[in-house]
């Protein structure tokens, strides 16, 4: 059974600091890429990051870029998004997701069960 588990998340004051992690196991992983998703309340879930498989490249939402860094753990059945400078904004459930290629992370083939993060001002 495939599965992603996500932790990590928490409350966090506004400009503080948050690191998410994901294993993935069920299957092998190492080929797929990997990437974080969050959703509002009373919104859509967004993408927020993806890396390739082999770690070599991410790509961010530009919501959060130069705030938030997508890495690649080793074995590569892990993935961790560390976030600075939290905004209120930023609050949502954030989802670890991996796809058979990063051109189509925006549609993953495999969802976590999400872990909150709160920011409050």
């Amino acid at each position: 059974q495939v599965q992603l588990l996500e932790s990590g998340g928490g409350l966090v004051q506004t400009g503080g600091s948050l690191r998410l992690s994901c294993a993935a196991s069920g299957r092998t992983f190492n080929t797929y890429a990997m990437g974080w998703f969050r959703q509002a309340p009373g919104k859509e879930r967004e993408f927020v990051a993806g890396i390739t498989w082999s770690g070599g490249s991410s790509r961010y939402a530009n919501s959060v870029k130069g705030r938030f860094t997508i890495s690649r753990g080793n074995p590569k059945n892990t993935v961790t998004l560390q976030m600075n400078s939290l905004k209120a904004e930023d609050t949502g459930v954030y989802y670890c997701a991996a796809s058979g290629s990063i051109a189509t992370i925006s549609a993953p083939d495999y969802w976590g069960q999400g872990t909150q993060v709160t920011v409050s001002s």
